[in-house]
């Protein structure tokens, strides 16, 4: 720090001087358009001398970031004119900003690689991998304010020699029209020559200039990406869409409304994990768990004893029965009526424009990938040795398990562990937490649910080996220096999904992976190839069917109409829910990932036991907890958890996505009793927790004096 800090001062007062003296005057338009005459002169008697002083002048406003480099490069163009002009100020800009960039990185990089390396880290890969093609995106197209990026890029891993003559070559085109445009401000002596063909057409060109140069950068993106591949000179299809989960069935429907010709391809079953192995199956057997809880608790209803016999095999036939009453939403015959081509077989791309399937070749204008996931299952010592579950297989058995060993606290872990507990199976999980990306408590309250209905909970263990001694299954859990052997019948292993993304051609293409192993996406949804596009659980970055669902809107209509306009993805209202009971549902932030992005935030909080519907129907376990901007009413994120949870989150998933706040759900009627009602009462805190006391008071006295007291 005390090497920085002489030129910190140094740096300082050139600033200070800029302001201090009013030195930003010279550099306004209007001064210099009164001293053109003047300074073309200076310039045809002494040329060197000019062009040296603009230069330096140049030079120090780019590198101290102050402003006028705008101005600055329209006066280059009325005093020097298109070339010479363009000469200097390009040379100049690049000198000015890679002195910003070299200011940056000298004072702030070392700090802010310190204080944010965890959150950088991403960006930081990324410059490492293709810093200068971004560098050149940022200078082509200048969304951003120049000395912005300069400062940026400063703090990132990007060489000065490559920010340099990157800076150099990406500048010039801007540089070329703004000089040009300075040559027809330099010949405006009145208002009428505002409407001169060569300033209207400066002016065009100015304005036109950012959307050709983005255009002309996807251009050179294309032209590096498809380089090797021979395109088609017509296509048989607009998109093919590999996988028919709930991402690619989005997908094919939207192309197919807006008339576009569509080839959906599943190897599999239609519908994928939702229907068959997820949300279908799930939810069916968690009601008919729900109902034998219920059942338990006859007494607290009113009721002197209520019984139920079952067998867990009918219970599961009950819902394959569930899942073929919803199949014909997903079928075959409702997409081939609706208008899209439907293959069953395995697909391969096998060029960008190419899938193959079981040996016949298609093409197409766009594809979409929506592959999906499957259950991860780490490879332990002993595996081999046992039968284990996963959320895809558990569907097929029809004995309960006496013993049942769950790994993982995640959702699926939490909602299944509850399920065969309530079944009467004896049930362990074993997990870092439950829930642990909610906040933590969240996971305490579900604990003591949990723990409350017979479920044993080893946190904070992990499985590291399986044994089988004389036909006993073990399970070897370790926390720490703590070993536990855990006895089993079934494993049902509930430690997250892998994204699907081999065998279909990925590697071939060298379309890239994040680090969680999803395909890598941009914003439009749109891979390595500008016309091949991923939603659904292999994208992440979540594992929703309406995620998929609100992906693949995206990637339809971006591969359909991306040549007229692109829509980016917004996950700011993406919510979820875990169905255990109580239910826990979120959207926006939580509270873990505010401190972690490092967001202020205020909470609010609302009881359900402060509730009269959640009392009548005792369910009155959980709560509503509201983010806000500190002061405000705009709600960053919610969590609420308790009965129907996933309903009464839409209030808060609608105030996100339209901007409404606290204020609004406040002055919303909702009907009494519900369970709604918690929405509104939570707003009503936060209303509380912000009263002006101070115009509260005088109000008190007003009534005060209202009253002749």
């Amino acid at each position: 720090m005390h090497k920085r800090l002489p030129l910190i001062l140094i740096i300082a007062l050139l600033i200070g001087a800029f302001f201090l003296f009013d030195l930003g005057r010279f550099l306004s338009l209007e001064y210099l358009q009164s001293q053109r005459v003047g300074l073309v002169n200076h310039f045809q008697t002494k040329p060197l001398f000019m062009g040296l002083g603009f230069f330096v002048i140049y030079v120090a406003v780019t590198g101290l970031s102050l402003p006028g480099a705008a101005i600055l490069t329209l006066v280059a163009g009325a005093i020097f004119g298109v070339f010479w002009g363009t000469f200097i100020v390009s040379f100049a800009s690049t000198l000015g900003a890679t002195l910003a960039f070299l200011l940056s990185r000298f004072l702030l990089r070392d700090w802010v690689q310190k204080k944010f390396g965890d959150r950088l880290s991403a960006i930081n890969t990324g410059v490492e991998k293709d810093g200068a093609f971004y560098l050149f995106g940022l200078r082509l197209v200048p969304l951003f304010p120049f000395f912005v990026i300069n400062l940026v890029m400063g703090l990132t891993p990007i060489p000065t020699r490559t920010y340099a003559w990157v800076s150099q070559v990406g500048m010039l085109a801007g540089t070329l029209v703004y000089v040009n445009a300075g040559t027809q401000l330099g010949q405006l002596e009145s208002l009428s020559g505002i409407l001169s063909p060569g300033l209207l057409g400066s002016f065009v060109l100015l304005g036109l200039f950012p959307l050709i140069a983005r255009k002309a950068l996807d251009w050179l993106r294309a032209q590096q990406v498809y380089k090797g591949w021979e395109k088609p000179s017509s296509f048989d299809r607009n998109l093919i869409v590999i996988g028919a989960g709930s991402g690619g069935l989005v997908t094919a429907y939207i192309a197919a409304a807006v008339k576009a010709k569509v080839t959906l391809v599943e190897k599999h079953k239609m519908g994928g994990d939702c229907l068959n192995t997820g949300c279908v199956p799930s939810k069916a057997l968690i009601r008919s768990a729900r109902f034998l809880a219920d059942s338990k608790r006859a007494a607290e209803l009113g009721f002197q004893s209520a019984e139920v016999h079952f067998d867990f095999a009918d219970v599961m036939e009950r819902v394959q029965r569930i899942i073929k009453t919803v199949e014909p939403h997903d079928s075959i015959e409702r997409y081939t009526d609706l208008g899209v081509e439907i293959i069953q077989g395995a697909a391969r791309i096998i060029s960008p424009w190419k899938v193959e399937v079981d040996g016949l070749t298609l093409t197409t204008k766009n594809i979409a990938i929506a592959t999906g996931a499957r259950p991860f299952v780490p490879s332990l010592p002993g595996l081999e040795l046992i039968s284990y579950l996963t959320s895809d297989t558990l569907w097929d058995i029809r004995k309960l398990p006496k013993r049942l060993l769950v790994l993982g606290g995640g959702p699926i872990g939490c909602e299944l562990g509850q399920c065969f507990a309530r079944f009467g199976s004896k049930v362990t999980i074993v997990g870092p937490g439950l829930l642990p990306k909610e906040d933590d408590e969240v996971g305490e309250l579900l604990a003591k649910r949990l723990c409350n209905e017979g479920v044993q909970l080893r946190l904070g263990f992990r499985a590291k080996e399986f044994w089988v001694e004389e036909g006993r299954q073990l399970a070897v859990c370790r926390k720490d220096d703590e070993e536990q052997l855990i006895e089993f019948d079934q494993v049902l292993f509930a430690l997250g999904r892998a994204p699907n993304t081999t065998g279909f051609g990925l590697e071939e293409l060298k379309i890239p992976l994040t680090t969680k192993g999803t395909i890598e996406a941009n914003e439009f949804l749109q891979t390595r190839y500008p016309n091949i596009f991923a939603c659904g659980d292999v994208a992440g970055p979540y594992q929703y069917t309406h995620a998929a669902a609100h992906q693949a809107w995206h990637a339809s209509v971006n591969a359909l109409f991306g040549g007229l306009r692109r829509f980016k993805v917004d996950y700011s209202a993406i919510p979820h829910t875990t169905y255990t009971e109580p239910e826990v549902a979120k959207v926006g932030l939580s509270e873990k990932e505010a401190q972690a992005q490092g967001i202020e935030y205020e909470v609010t909080h609302f009881d359900l036991a402060e509730l009269d519907r959640a009392i009548t129907d005792e369910a009155a376990e959980g709560f509503v907890k509201v983010l806000t901007v500190p002061g405000k009413d705009r709600i960053l994120g919610a969590t609420i958890m308790g009965e129907h949870a996933g309903e009464l989150i839409t209030e808060f998933v609608t105030a996100i996505r339209h901007g409404l706040g606290l204020n609004k759900i406040l002055s919303t009627t909702h009907a009494y009793p519900t369970l709604s009602e918690a929405n509104k009462y939570a707003a009503g805190e936060w209303k509380r927790a912000h009263a002006p006391e101070k115009l509260l008071h005088w109000v008190e006295r007003f009534h005060t004096w209202r009253r002749g007291a």
